[in-house]
């Protein structure tokens, strides 16, 4: 993170002395020099820029170091079909509620992992939790049956992985994708426990209906 905030303050720096260096020359009518600064400008601000961003992301993700526990969800049944999944956040945060629709469970997330050249500042992947949402065993199902979904992020107005994706040739050595748990089935009273690995989401089981239901599940 400091390594950004050093980057961006550098090439910020770079960008406001160039600004100045090319009002200078054409002031003097030296239109040459001027361009030269201009297009030095150019490229200091788009590498403040990109730097930015990836601070500001920074800020809004959470770094993943090893295999990191990221709370808990436990599932009420309303009615057949029908849940209240009560998510427990390990930040901290308050609990989020969340009526879930179907017989299985999905959250998925935004990672962003880094190659060459980014590898060399060092910096760790990032990631931000994006959607719960429920699902169906039977295809026919998934199909015809109302769907639920909700989103567990905020929209933020530098968001490194959204731009990564749009434009990709624009942020290299930034690979942006998802990260998505194994979907699990929905039961009274289940526990389920949420990591994040380097490789994406891991959700297991935390209590006995949890293991009882994916046990029903898997045969």
């Amino acid at each position: 993170m400091s390594i950004l905030l050093t980057i961006s303050i550098v090439f910020v720096a770079l960008a406001l002395y160039f600004v100045v260096s090319m009002t200078r020359h054409a002031k003097r009518g030296r239109p040459i020099r001027a361009t030269r600064s201009l297009a030095a400008c150019t490229a200091s601000g788009c590498v403040a820029g990109a730097s930015i961003m990836l601070a500001f992301s920074y800020f809004g993700y959470a770094q993943l170091v090893g295999e990191q526990l990221i709370g808990k969800i436990q599932f009420t049944e309303s009615e057949p079909e029908q849940y209240m999944a009560r998510l427990m956040l390990a930040t901290g945060e308050q609990d989020r509620m969340f009526e879930i629709l179907g017989d299985e469970w999905q959250i998925d997330a935004r990672v962003v992992t880094w190659k060459p050249p980014m590898t060399m500042l060092g910096l760790d992947p990032i990631y931000q939790l994006d959607r719960l949402s429920g699902r169906y065993t039977g295809v026919d199902e998934e199909l015809s049956k109302q769907r639920s979904v909700y989103s567990l992020s905020e929209p933020v107005p530098l968001d490194v992985w959204q731009f990564a994706r749009k434009y990709p040739q624009l942020m290299p050595g930034i690979d942006a994708h998802y990260g998505t748990a194994t979907y699990l089935p929905m039961a009274d009273g289940a526990i389920f426990e949420i990591t994040m690995t380097r490789t994406g989401l891991v959700a297991r089981p935390a209590n006995e209906a949890a293991r009882t239901a994916v046990g029903e599940w898997r045969r």
